[in-house]
């Protein structure tokens, strides 16, 4: 594999990284959202799923962004007669998102992402090192 192919590669992983981030930042943005409506759904976790797919040009196998997907799981129900956003019996449903969860994927996200950055700058300085002794 050449420098350039792993350049390429830890592009992408950053890439789709940062689309993670995005998803779990918008997570955690909306962990205390409730329906607009009484006895409706508050926001539901969205998950995010990658694939790998082969850049033809490069002949390189790529990570990307399979899909955002919506988290099945059910929601909690939090006893509150004065909310707006009550059913009939006085409980209101709660997102589905748990905050832990959500701030141990950033973690992972996060080193992931920084992993991708070292081996591009381990690259860039191995090209600038190959074009220095070329000179």
């Amino acid at each position: 594999m050449d420098l350039m192919e792993s350049l390429m590669i830890s592009a992408a992983g950053m890439r789709v990284q940062g689309e993670r981030l995005r998803v779990i930042s918008e997570n955690i943005a909306n962990v205390d959202s409730v329906s607009e409506v009484p006895g409706g759904d508050p926001y539901r976790r969205k998950t995010i799923t990658f694939k790998n797919a082969l850049d033809r040009e490069m002949g390189v196998s790529l990570v990307k962004v399979k899909k955002v997907g919506l988290d099945p799981s059910e929601f909690t129900r939090k006893y509150d007669p004065n909310n707006p956003a009550a059913d009939q019996a006085g409980y209101v449903k709660l997102p589905n998102v748990n905050t832990l969860i959500e701030m141990n994927d950033m973690r992972e996200a996060q080193r992931s992402y920084e992993a991708n950055l070292k081996v591009i700058e381990v690259s860039r300085g191995m090209l600038q090192r190959t074009i220095d002794l070329l000179r």
